[in-house]
């Protein structure tokens, strides 16, 4: 006797015709990504439903649905560390060097417990950031307990998505197989896995902006900003204008940055991670990744409510800039 199988009602939802079809409520992104993550589903459904979310693109009430799901799968422990500062690291970078690193070790310096997760490996040709800090000397955890001695020993730790939830991971890496970002890519930047109060959002395409914007209020997030990133990453481009479109206490707010410069930079023909801990060090003088880092600190401070005006921020930015410790990272491998 025919039994349809309970994650069919999901797919049905996506993919019933132009007329039929619709998106997920909250709920229903809830419980169907809650049976994915729970092996409740075949392959064949797996590949359909993402593949039907794509093609229509994820709203932000499933982004939402999708963040809660996978919040209440990580189990994290009951003496985890407190983050202030959730930044997610998924693009990874091939035009400029993942001058964001800095950035936010600039804010661990300055007593802000700031976490980082991630993915790897699945875009070739692209620098990602576990390999980066493994460079700088900097432990890449792969155990919660790992996060907090980084955390309370250097106010920073980055975590893969490998570990803090292997099934992401697994979908993430479906993308060689199916050709095309899933879901995953939108929802794995906003599981803030510690409740941080304060949330930096890099994407690659802009049509996303509202996307995470409005699943940062329907998740209570308190602070969130997001930002058309270099290469995806939470990284502004100091030659171009930036939106940022923020989030504070339920408020959405949007507010357009000016270039940094008159002139655009001429792109370096090679990318050379060990400059990264140059810049930090003082040892060359790079006048765009410096405005990288300054830049994205600028609008992270402004989002904390460091700085009440753009020029405010980025005078706060450059001044912690000028005065972090330059005998760091000196030891890297």
């Amino acid at each position: 006797m025919y039994q349809e199988h309970p994650f069919a009602h999901f797919i049905r939802i996506l993919g019933k015709g132009k007329s039929g079809s619709r998106s997920f409520t909250e709920d229903e992104a809830y419980e169907s990504f809650t049976m994915v993550l729970n092996d409740e589903v075949t392959p064949e459904q797996l590949g359909a439903y993402l593949m039907l979310l794509r093609v229509k693109e994820e709203t932000g009430e499933e982004v939402a649905g999708f963040v809660r799901a996978v919040k209440d799968f990580i189990q994290l422990p009951a003496d985890k560390v407190t983050i202030d500062l959730d930044w997610s690291s998924y693009a990874g970078k091939r035009r400029h060097l993942p001058w964001f690193i800095l950035t936010a070790l600039l804010f661990a310096e300055n007593g802000v417990r700031v976490f980082m997760h991630g993915a790897s490996g699945h875009t070739a040709g692209r620098i990602y950031t576990n390999d980066v800090l493994r460079e700088l000397g900097l432990n890449v955890a792969t155990t919660f307990d790992e996060v907090n001695k980084a955390i309370e020993q250097d106010n920073f730790a980055y975590m893969d998505l490998e570990h803090l939830c292997p099934k992401l991971q697994q979908i993430i890496q479906l993308r060689s197989f199916l050709g095309l970002r899933s879901p995953v890519h939108t929802l794995s930047r906003m599981i803030n896995p510690y409740n941080a109060t304060y949330m930096m959002q890099g994407i690659f395409h802009p049509g996303y902006h509202p996307t995470h914007q409005e699943a940062g209020v329907l998740l209570n997030q308190p602070h969130m900003a997001v930002i058309k990133g270099e290469g995806g990453e939470i990284e502004r481009n100091p030659d171009m204008k930036c939106l940022v479109q923020s989030v504070h206490n339920g408020e959405m707010i949007n507010e357009e940055w000016p270039p940094m410069f008159k002139k655009r930079h001429v792109k370096d023909e090679t990318l050379d991670s060990a400059n990264l801990i140059a810049l930090w060090r003082g040892e060359i003088d790079y006048e765009y990744g410096a405005a990288a880092v300054v830049g994205t600190a600028a609008i992270t401070l402004k989002m904390m409510g460091k700085a009440d005006t753009i020029d405010e921020a980025e005078a706060l930015a450059k001044k912690m800039w000028d005065n972090r410790s330059k005998d760091k990272y000196s030891n890297a491998a």
